[in-house]
């Protein structure tokens, strides 16, 4: 944009890059989608505990995790439910300002991932009380503790945000403000 851009012009692009960023959130909409179905196959084929070898390093599994990454706080009285709840909206509700504020695609794009799979695993926590999981990997002795679809999904748009932030994108890529009104140089 230039000083000769008025009000208008101004207004247009900060509306067309949120506009860019919200579309985005159909990429969260399908992370939410194959997260509940991966879920509800899992949960009509395995019974808590059962395991299905699929290779020496990776099971599928019935797990339920009413705690947070790596069964943090699962063994507290229930009240952790509610606090995972808020903090899942809270964070959602962060994420997608800074989707209506546009940036880069890979920035766009790992937002969008975060929120799906933070919205998926809300699911569960609202409609089950806990989280179901099901995706182990191990190797010998060593077990990594079972995830799903939403998790996977939050681990890759957090390493993303990661990279973009790196590169510079977040925020090099959103549209500047333009100048203010007569008299704002």
């Amino acid at each position: 944009m230039t000083l000769a851009d008025g009000p208008a012009t101004v207004t247009a692009t900060r509306a067309a890059a949120r506009s860019r960023g919200l579309a985005w959130l159909w990429l969260s909409a399908a992370v939410i989608v194959a997260d509940q179905a991966s879920k509800h196959l899992i949960l009509g084929a395995f019974r808590p505990g059962e395991e299905l070898v699929l290779a020496p390093f990776v099971s599928l599994v019935l797990a339920f995790n009413s705690g947070a990454a790596f069964s943090f706080l699962a063994g507290a009285a229930g009240w952790q439910r509610w606090l995972f709840i808020a903090i899942a909206i809270g964070a959602c509700a962060i994420m997608v300002v800074l989707l209506r504020r546009g940036g880069s695609a890979l920035f766009c794009a790992s937002l969008a991932l975060i929120v799906g799979g933070a919205l998926g695993n809300l699911c569960d926590r609202v409609t089950l009380g806990h989280v179901v999981d099901f995706m182990l990997f191990h190797w010998r002795q060593w077990y990594y503790p079972a995830f799903n679809v939403a998790d996977s999904a939050i681990t890759v748009g957090a390493i993303a945000l990661v990279v973009d932030s790196i590169r510079g994108g977040g925020e090099g890529a959103r549209p500047k403000p333009g100048p203010g009104p007569a008299g704002d140089h």
